[in-house]
């Protein structure tokens, strides 16, 4: 960050600010939008608790000064005009003055992608397994929603067998089978976890202790 301070064009709008865009470091979630002068900019990095200039107040604000809600500094960069920030954070708490955890009106939850569509519509297969949602007239139960019906046996050992699978593929040269063999395993395990009652955000949990 250090090479990047004399950089900032502070100027350009003649107002001495330059926009600040607050993202989450793990998330990856935008969380607000402020402004910092230079003043803002070194006290953000000095002290490591990202400070803004209130355009309001007409001083220097450090998010989180009376609520406690710190946005604690992972990284700043700075965009290809030399005027716009990327300040990502960890933030303490909410975001928002308002309690949510955006400045969006959004909780600031990860997102998997593509992923967490999977994992939402195995949560509706399994939610009309267990009737707490219709299935359409007409339309015949799915594979995820049986398999669910089956029990917890039948999941765990669906999951062993794709393990099997894997190793398999794993051992040729057959890269295609690989990958195939790999997204069943995948599949079936957000199946095992949803089935336990879990997501894959709880494992995420644990990996992150571990680190």
């Amino acid at each position: 960050m250090e090479s990047k301070i004399m950089n900032i064009d502070f100027n350009k709008n003649n107002d001495g600010l330059v926009p600040a865009i607050v993202q989450d470091a793990i998330t990856k979630n935008v969380l607000m939008l402020g402004y910092m002068n230079q003043e803002a900019y070194n006290k953000t990095v000095d002290s490591r608790k990202v400070t803004f200039y209130s355009r309001t107040k007409k001083r220097l604000w450090t998010k989180g000064e009376e609520s406690g809600n710190f946005l604690n500094l992972r990284d700043i960069k700075l965009d290809c005009d030399n005027d716009t920030l990327l300040v990502m954070v960890n933030p303490v708490g909410p975001t928002c003055h308002k309690g949510t955890g955006t400045c969006w009106g959004e909780e600031n939850n990860t997102s998997f992608g593509f992923i967490s569509e999977l994992e939402n519509i195995i949560q509706n297969r399994k939610e009309q397994a267990e009737g707490k949602v219709a299935i359409p007239e007409g339309v015949k139960p799915s594979y995820v929603s049986s398999l669910f019906k089956s029990g917890i046996n039948k999941v765990a050992q669906k999951v062993g067998e794709e393990a099997v699978e894997v190793v398999i593929e794993a051992k040729d040269d057959n890269d295609q089978l690989f990958k195939d063999e790999s997204a069943d395993l995948l599949f079936h395990y957000l199946i095992l976890l949803q089935a336990k009652g879990f997501k894959l955000q709880d494992i995420v949990n644990v990996l992150q202790s571990r680190h």
